[in-house]
């Protein structure tokens, strides 16, 4: 069974409480949606406690209560007593239990806890199960337990109290991962992260590794096979909701888990993928990926190419001029592996299949200082399409900002789709700073279309003209992604 903690549902919590109200008309096949709350008050009796009140009227039939199982927390933070604690542990739980909720116990701080009074923690254990909690579950609150101790403390507290425990761990000491699996290994049943480990600090235990390893490693049934197919996309979705960028070094879901560069790497995992990939990338919804630079082989460009261009011989003259060109541009500065929408392109021109969307007449990129105003800087976009000529002006928060906007209302009468295109990424990277000023710059652009990322490049020694190059490519290959797979995000 699964859960979604879906937050705090108390008086100041407009937000929470909205989304209670509308997550209650959804269908859900698959998982329980939980109010979360804290034990009641001191001074309070539970069904007085205006915040159980709140978790109460969720309307939820999960609630997740934590409460204290420290005595620094409990003397400094409650300010109250150690037998006061353990009566509010319980009678909190019982109050939600009464009414009908399934409640999980989430043992604040546990196994710091533990480590200052192993007796008092297991006696605020108890009293949780004594109110009724179905679930008991750990918590590194501060994320600073190893692994090794963990698994030691989880086996002493299933032991000792005679049932399952869950888990709950922070990567505050980059152990979150690992430490949930150690919990399981320890007899842990009920695992409790995030996706993609947002959270507090340096974010908690990872869902998007705990629930592979836990499936492909361990052996467990945390989600079945198809489901489990869809990580990486539900990964991404989260990334894209939470206006973050989705990050590529994270294992199983990331864009570069599976990605490979090294002729010698490149060539074992065309005949044997096993020999660089630990999981088939396909089992998590991901991908293999090749990546092109200078010691790329023309076996590379092939592979890399075969969904494109399924009959290429990498003997031909033509492979062997784009493998010549490619090398010539990494001189250069050019850099493709977090570009690869400019090498495709770059390989299109090569086998002679680009058609361009448009034709630059000419750019000019203005900046004016007004006063104690700040700068305003205008750009100015002529371009040729289908026969017909755009001169469109634009301004923006600084050059690069004002020539993307000018270009796309230069475009957006001919392709409308241009208003979906989302620079996300900007980055420069001087090439050799010797040469002060005059040094050379290499830009990459990372756009998004329908969710869908993209990286392209630019390399001059003027950043305007390196930024123009970036942005040209990402709107070809934008545009030229949706006219072939239009169905596709």
């Amino acid at each position: 069974m699964a859960f979604i903690e879906g937050g705090w549902p108390n008086v100041t919590h407009e937000a929470d409480r909205e989304y209670f109200g509308r997550v209650a008309d959804l269908t859900l096949r698959h998982a329980r949606i939980v109010a979360f709350g804290s034990t009641r008050r001191a001074s309070l009796p539970a069904e007085d406690d205006p915040q159980l009140r709140g978790v109460l009227d969720a309307g939820t039939s999960v609630a997740c209560l934590f409460g204290k199982s420290w005595g620094l927390h409990v003397a400094e933070v409650l300010r109250t007593d150690l037998v006061t604690n353990l009566a509010m542990i319980e009678s909190s739980v019982a109050f939600l239990a009464a009414h009908g909720r399934e409640v999980i116990y989430d043992a604040e701080h546990f196994f710091d806890g533990y480590r200052a009074d192993p007796a008092y923690a297991l006696a605020t254990l108890e009293a949780a199960a004594r109110g009724g909690a179905s679930r008991l579950v750990l918590c590194d609150t501060n994320g600073g337990t190893l692994p090794l101790t963990l698994h030691d403390v989880v086996k002493t507290v299933i032991d000792t109290l005679g049932r399952p425990v869950g888990i709950h761990t922070h990567n505050d000491a980059g152990c979150g991962v690992a430490n949930a699996l150690m919990a399981v290994k320890a007899g842990a049943n009920h695992v409790q992260g995030t996706i993609n480990g947002f959270g507090e600090r340096c974010g908690n235990a990872n869902l998007c590794q705990i629930i592979p390893n836990l499936v492909l490693k361990l052996g467990h049934q945390a989600i079945d096979e198809e489901q489990l197919t869809h990580l990486t996309e539900v990964s991404r979705l989260v990334s894209e909701l939470a206006n973050l960028h989705h990050d590529d070094r994270q294992g199983f879901v990331g864009g570069s888990a599976f990605a490979h560069k090294g002729g010698m790497h490149i060539d074992a995992v065309q005949k044997n993928p096993q020999a660089y990939e630990h999981v088939p990338p396909e089992r998590v919804g991901n991908q293999r990926r090749v990546l092109v630079s200078d010691q790329a082989g023309a076996g590379t460009l092939v592979w890399k190419l075969e969904r494109m261009y399924p009959a290429l011989d990498k003997g031909s003259a033509t492979v062997r001029g784009l493998l010549q060109r490619l090398k010539d541009l990494e001189a250069e500065g050019y850099q493709f592996e977090a570009a690869e929408a400019s090498f495709e392109l770059l390989a299109k021109r090569a086998l002679g299949d680009f058609r361009p969307h448009f034709e630059l007449l000419y750019y000019r990129v203005r900046l004016d200082r007004e006063g104690e105003g700040g700068t305003v800087h205008e750009a100015t976009v002529k371009l040729r399409v289908n026969g017909d000529v755009r001169h469109t002006a634009a301004e923006g928060n600084g050059p690069v900002n004002a020539l993307n906007l000018a270009l796309k209302k230069a475009l957006e009468e001919f392709y409308p789709d241009v208003a979906r295109f989302h620079l996300t990424d900007f980055k420069v990277r001087v090439l050799d700073s010797a040469a002060g000023t005059a040094a050379r710059v290499r830009v990459l652009v990372q756009t998004r279309v329908n969710g869908f990322e993209f990286g392209t490049v630019g390399v001059s020694s003027d950043v305007i003209e390196a930024s123009w190059e970036a942005l040209v490519d990402s709107v070809e290959y934008g545009l030229g992604r949706l006219e072939a797979e239009p169905d596709r995000p």
